[in-house]
């Protein structure tokens, strides 16, 4: 028998056993991180990981007072000694530091050495849970050994009779000649082997027990990026790996700025790579053009030896609450299951979800609550959107109606004549609609189409309910047309009257 180590977990697998014999719903095409023991030389990141009754808990150590944690059998005297709104504290224990009769301040995240009574043979470990100032018998410099960078919401979950079981350093692999990522599910298992699946991220601001909102609205753009349970790999270097897949993205509120520590997840909120997701394997600084929206909870390796156009499974806390194109039943069944209360503009059957208020998923689960706004159903159309062969006109119709940020979106009607119903998103003068899958032959019925660059009117939208050998939907010719999905509800078209508001909803291949 074999012995590997699967996401952590201990496993006893069959000689000549496979990766595949240990998956079970892994997403296809995402790589996975494979770490051989026999070439592995371990070297300590002056991080130490917390394995408490709670939950685990890493704290990077702070200069030459974080050595507290290298002492002995350190963790048999770390029980939880007290708890409130604003730190935990464990202990008690014997130290030799000089405590100052003084208060500090405190970020949520500090870990401190204090002691009660000014009594350094009664000393504690002090989480400091909220931002506070407070005298916790700590010496002139505040007291502060580390912070904790993975697992902050076990904070709020310890409670009486909660310990520390065991303190261990975290170890990087300063030689990764044979660790790598792979996507080969063929590959043998090896005795020892460490294999990482997936990453793991916390949102900023979200446990399940307390959610704040200093970064709602960029924590909003994180989940949205990586719904699809998938980091793509656009870049990689010593310091962070960057998913750019929305990049461009306008308008990301400049919210929370912090260090970047190893671990870090943020978002880019202005320059050419704005909206891009980093994820940071190294320690940088802070930066004025970065807002930090999560922090990585398992799977830290996998980041490590990440290579560029690698694809990563992505576990994310919290899901995102967007309930724009759901039926109204549907829309109260989500807020149901999240223990939220939703309130409707109208009650109906037929009724489809065209907005909520509060508009990101931090608030909404903040507030407990969320209002709707529906429209009939036979206002709301149904489109498919082919990015295969029109990507670039894709991403375009999809940016300037809504539907990039939701499966629900609108655009005003322009003209209607014969079969030919035009649309006029607002598209951002300068936008550029490159020519891409123009008709051929024949100009299907129901599909949907955007005039090109090639032809004054750039960026009309428009279907064509009946085939045409000759123009497209937005009746331009072959050449000025692009073809981009088609409407499955073309029946509603009909009824729709020139300067009126149409809601889409996007239908996933």
């Amino acid at each position: 028998m074999l012995t590997i180590h699967l996401d952590g977990e201990k496993r006893e697998v069959g000689e000549g056993s496979t990766l595949s014999s240990v998956l079970s719903g892994h997403p296809g095409g995402c790589a996975i991180g494979i770490i051989r023991p026999a070439t592995t030389e371990q070297s300590s990141t002056g991080s130490f990981s917390l394995s408490t009754t709670a939950g685990e808990v890493t704290v990077e150590a702070q200069g030459p007072a974080g050595r507290f944690f290298e002492k002995p059998g350190i963790a048999q005297s770390l029980a939880l000694h007290w708890s409130d709104r604003y730190a935990a504290a464990f202990g008690p224990f014997p130290s030799s530091h000089k405590p100052e009769r003084k208060p500090h301040l405190y970020e949520r995240g500090d870990v401190i050495l204090g002691c009660g009574g000014y009594d350094p043979a009664r000393s504690y470990v002090i989480f400091s849970k909220s931002r506070h100032s407070a005298d916790h018998g700590a010496d002139a410099t505040g007291g502060i050994i580390g912070t904790v960078v993975s697992g902050r919401g076990v904070l709020d979950r310890w409670t009486s009779g909660d310990t520390v079981t065991k303190v261990n350093p975290v170890m990087s692999w300063a030689d990764t000649s044979r660790s790598f990522t792979t996507t080969d599910t063929g590959l043998l298992l090896e005795d020892g082997m460490q294999i990482v699946t997936h990453i793991g991220i916390t949102a900023q601001g979200y446990t399940p027990e307390r959610v704040t909102t200093e970064a709602a609205g960029s924590v909003e753009h994180l989940l949205l990026a990586l719904q699809k349970g998938s980091f793509t790999v656009g870049r990689a270097t010593s310091t962070h790996i960057l998913d750019l897949h929305l990049a461009g993205t306008e308008d990301i509120p400049k919210e929370y700025r912090r260090p970047r520590r190893e671990g870090t997840v943020t978002v880019r909120t202005t320059g050419q790579a704005a909206g891009g997701i980093y994820i940071y394997r190294a320690d940088v600084p802070g930066s004025l053009v970065h807002s930090v929206v999560g922090q990585v909870v398992h799977g830290i390796e996998l980041a490590r030896l990440a290579q560029e156009h690698d694809r990563l499974a992505i576990r994310l806390q919290p899901q995102r609450i967007d309930l724009l194109g759901f039926p109204l039943a549907t829309a109260q069944e989500i807020a149901k299951e999240h223990g939220i209360t939703l309130t409707t503009d109208k009650e109906g059957a037929d009724r489809i979800v065209i907005s909520q208020e509060p508009g990101t998923t931090l608030d909404v689960l903040f507030e407990k609550k969320v209002n709707v706004t529906t429209a009939p159903a036979e206002k709301v159309i149904a489109i498919e959107l082919d990015d295969e062969n029109a990507p670039m006109s894709c991403e375009v119709f999809r940016r300037f109606t809504g539907l990039r940020e939701h499966d629900a979106g609108m655009m005003p009607v322009f003209f209607k004549f014969d079969d030919v119903v035009l649309f006029k998103p607002a598209i951002a003068p300068g936008t550029k609609i490159t020519p891409e899958n123009q008709p051929a032959g024949e100009s299907p019925a129901a599909a949907l189409g955007i005039t090109n660059d090639s032809r004054k009117g750039a960026g009309l939208v428009g279907v064509r309910l009946s085939a045409h050998a000759e123009f497209g939907p937005t009746s331009e010719p072959f050449e000025g047309t692009n073809i981009i999905g088609r409407v499955i509800d073309t029946e509603k078209l009909k009824k729709l009257r020139e300067k009126e508001m149409v809601y889409i909803r996007e239908v996933k291949r």
